[in-house]
């Protein structure tokens, strides 16, 4: 993998790039959408490509569990099992890992812990997470992490923080040793919580070890959208410009405007494709609970601005139907707009930034946004409105 840094906004320092890897080349700033089990749920590989998708992330913990990284190797890897010949980029399985907060326990060595599925006692180390994604064998893997919980003590948080350091160490041993770094690269991950020092530290660190990328973890996990926003312009400064960024588990449309503004490349989220199995979407005028009554005999598109297949051929008054009567396709045609959305947002903002226009869009966007469409008041960078 590499990085190329094409053009940085004269107005707000917003970056431009493109990412070339093994199975293609995408521009940043890019929104990744979720196959947890190897899937986006509710979409075939070809109907991803044609709401933009050009890089796809899977997760090493689901599918270590079920159906197993042997099987995926023995497939042919992971494109190859699920038909996607894009890049694919795995978490380390750290994120689900540590959600399982009843049930595993915290050793210097690793963390142990119960399968979600069969109760099965299961032991992930840092050596054990990148040997899973080498089989997998997506383009880009992640160093494993301890993702502390928003809130935690300073000293939990300190102590937490550095042992993700030392497990980033052991992954970089064990994947130039035992993987192959010329097909796969591996990043790491800053930890530190809403502690500008901790984080500092971290991402010193981890430049030290030195990635051929860098992620930013443990945000978009409960706290205030101004402590997000703060650790962002603390720590994006430090990383080396010539890398990519990559803020995890983050998919509103405010976050990701923020995030690139503050020299974020790279994003993930479910909230999409979760939003829309749940009878709700993403428009240019705030979000839209389609199931709701009012909308029954709405013969309009979910956004007369949107572009997608969904928009271009059914009304808000179909969707509700279907999405009511428990008919899949009402949340296949959600997911197909809700992920559009995004991908096209995302799109815009490129564009913003060739034209070195980013804190205009911003503010246009903003202007014309609710939380939720024609209620309440507008939106903005340090109100959460999603």
């Amino acid at each position: 993998m590499s990085f190329e840094l094409i053009k940085t906004c004269a107005q707000t320092g917003a970056r431009l790039g493109r990412v070339h890897t093994p199975h293609g080349s995408f521009d940043t700033p890019m929104f990744m959408p979720v196959g947890t089990q190897a899937t986006v749920k509710g979409m075939s590989p070809e109907e991803l490509t044609a709401v933009g998708a050009r890089i796809i992330l899977s997760n090493t913990y689901h599918l270590a569990m079920r159906p197993g990284e042997d099987v995926v190797r023995e497939a042919g890897g992971l494109h190859r099992f699920m038909h996607w010949d894009g890049p694919i980029l795995t978490d380390s399985g750290g994120f689900q890992v540590f959600s399982l907060k009843d049930i595993r326990d915290i050793r210097e060595d690793g963390v142990a812990f119960r399968s979600h599925i069969d109760g099965s006692r299961q032991f992930f180390t840092p050596e054990r997470a990148t040997d899973i994604q080498n089989a997998l064998g997506a383009d880009i893997i992640m160093a494993f992490d301890e993702c502390a919980p928003f809130p935690s003590e300073y000293e939990y948080v300190r102590e937490s923080t550095d042992r993700t350091t030392r497990w980033a160490q052991r992954c970089k041993e064990r994947h130039e040793s035992a993987g192959d770094p010329g097909r796969q690269s591996l990043f790491g991950i800053v930890q530190g919580g809403v502690y500008e020092d901790l984080r500092e530290r971290s991402a010193e660190a981890l430049c030290r070890i030195g990635f051929p990328g860098y992620a930013i973890g443990g945000l978009s996990v409960g706290e205030p959208a101004a402590d997000m926003y703060r650790i962002l312009e603390h720590v994006a400064p430090i990383l080396p410009a010539d890398k990519p960024r990559y803020l995890m588990g983050v998919g509103s449309p405010d976050y990701l405007i923020e995030g690139v503004l503050r020299g974020i490349d790279l994003f993930d989220c479910v909230l999409p494709t979760r939003m829309a199995r749940n009878g709700t979407v993403m428009t240019s005028r705030g979000r839209v609970i389609i199931r709701d009554q009012k909308y029954a005999r709405d013969d309009g598109p979910i956004d007369a601005a949107c572009g997608c297949y969904t928009c271009r051929n059914f009304s808000r008054a179909y969707i509700r139907h279907l999405i009511k009567a428990g008919e899949i396709l009402g949340v296949r045609l959600t997911t197909i707009h809700n992920l559009y959305f995004l991908l096209d947002l995302m799109k815009r903002i490129r564009q913003a930034i060739i034209e070195d226009d980013l804190g205009g869009f911003r503010e246009r966007f903003y202007a014309g946004f609710r939380a939720d469409e024609g209620e309440g008041g507008g939106g903005g960078p340090q109100k959460r409105i999603w």
